[in-house]
């Protein structure tokens, strides 16, 4: 099956080429039990690419649960993931099977895993390690046959150094991990996911879906969106109620329009206007990590000046000496993960292609 199949079964709506190495992985996953972390910011999807992973999978005939882990408060979260006894607490009237026996036999799907306490991270660990868990106030053990994929919108390498989350958690939960990009890196997307929702909305509405006009895509590809797909999906359903006229033009989107205009493109730091604090932080981030993403382009562009200069400067005028292709790849690969100082997240970034084809490449040429 190739990739577009697999996109079109799952309703995952992309062109980009990160999306496309995202499902490649899936691909090469999905039939296993291997534990899968997703990172991504809150609004790209993790769920989508979670339930893809669990339909492409032996287990697809099985249940998939979701669990907002952040969502449910502390006190009965270990109730919720593992069950309980009758009795064994106030308000425990009858014996209760937890998520993880819900998805007995099938995938557990654990979202805003860094919001989960110290505590049941330990727990957690267990179950996951030994396939065994005792319900809240039980001493029975009971035996689960689940698959976890786990899923953050922060850094847990860093939670880890702050002591907010547990190393050997991490490690486990770590086996194979994807970044799923955020919207705003994925202009070309944004048209495709807009045509989606209308269509969607249309339908389920039972109306004649609307024109989207080029003056509103433009105002589409050139907003930040900070909510990512979700706020961009929420933003044409609005759209589409309010619009009498079947055409979604500029005035549909004047709101995102008013605040692309509070940055100052000359300038490091956005200027906001009447904004809360959180969302001025917000905007101070994004700022930066657009910074960060043009210093490294800057540094390609540069790394591949250099290259043509020594090329040019080394070349003998009455005789042209051809590098093989693969020396030339393996030399810039190793020029990449020079200037990064080893990161090769970055240097991936830098030579334009995925983590994992150049942890391939590394593999191949012995880097």
């Amino acid at each position: 099956m190739t990739i577009e199949e697999i996109k079109k079964r799952n309703n995952i709506i992309s062109r980009s080429r990160e999306i496309n190495d995202i499902v490649d992985v899936i691909m090469q996953v999905a039939k296993s039990d291997i534990t899968v972390l997703i990172f991504g910011e809150s609004g790209v999807g993790k769920e989508v690419f979670a339930q893809a992973i669990h339909n492409e999978s032996s287990r697809s005939d099985k249940p998939l649960i979701n669990v907002n882990s952040g969502a449910i408060p502390e006190g009965i979260l270990e109730s919720e993931l593992f069950g309980h006894k009758k009795g064994s607490f106030t308000g425990a009237i009858d014996h209760r099977k937890g998520y993880f026996e819900m998805a007995d036999g099938g995938t557990l799907f654990l979202d805003e895993i860094a919001e989960m306490p110290l505590t049941t991270q330990v727990k957690l660990l267990r179950v996951i390690e030994t396939r065994e868990l005792t319900r809240v106030g039980d001493e029975k053990v009971t035996n689960i046959n689940v698959r976890v994929i786990a899923a953050t919108n922060k850094d847990l390498q860093r939670e880890v150094n702050e002591k907010r989350f547990r190393q050997d958690l991490y490690y486990r939960l770590k086996v194979v991990t994807f970044h799923i990009p955020p919207l705003r890196d994925r202009k070309d997307d944004i048209e495709l996911l807009a045509d989606h929702f209308i269509k969607n909305y249309a339908t389920e509405n039972k109306l004649a879906p609307p024109m989207l006009t080029n003056d509103a895509i433009e105002i589409l590809k050139s907003y930040h969106w900070p909510g990512n797909i979700r706020e961009l999906k929420n933003t044409v359903e609005t759209a589409i109620a309010l619009n009498r006229t079947g055409v979604l033009g500029t005035d549909s989107f004047f709101s995102l329009s008013e605040n692309n205009s509070k940055f100052d493109d000359n300038r490091n730091l956005p200027v906001y206007l009447r904004k809360t604090p959180e969302e001025a932080d917000r905007e101070i981030l994004y700022r930066a990590l657009f910074e960060i993403k043009k210093d490294l382009i800057d540094l390609k562009d540069l790394i591949i000046h250099q290259q043509r200069e020594v090329v040019n400067s080394s070349m003998d005028k009455s005789q042209l000496n051809v590098m093989p292709l693969n020396e030339m790849e393996k030399e810039a690969i190793i020029n990449a993960l020079e200037q990064t100082r080893g990161s090769k997240r970055q240097a991936a970034k830098l030579l334009n292609i995925s983590e994992r084809t150049l942890y391939r490449k590394i593999k191949e040429y012995q880097i």
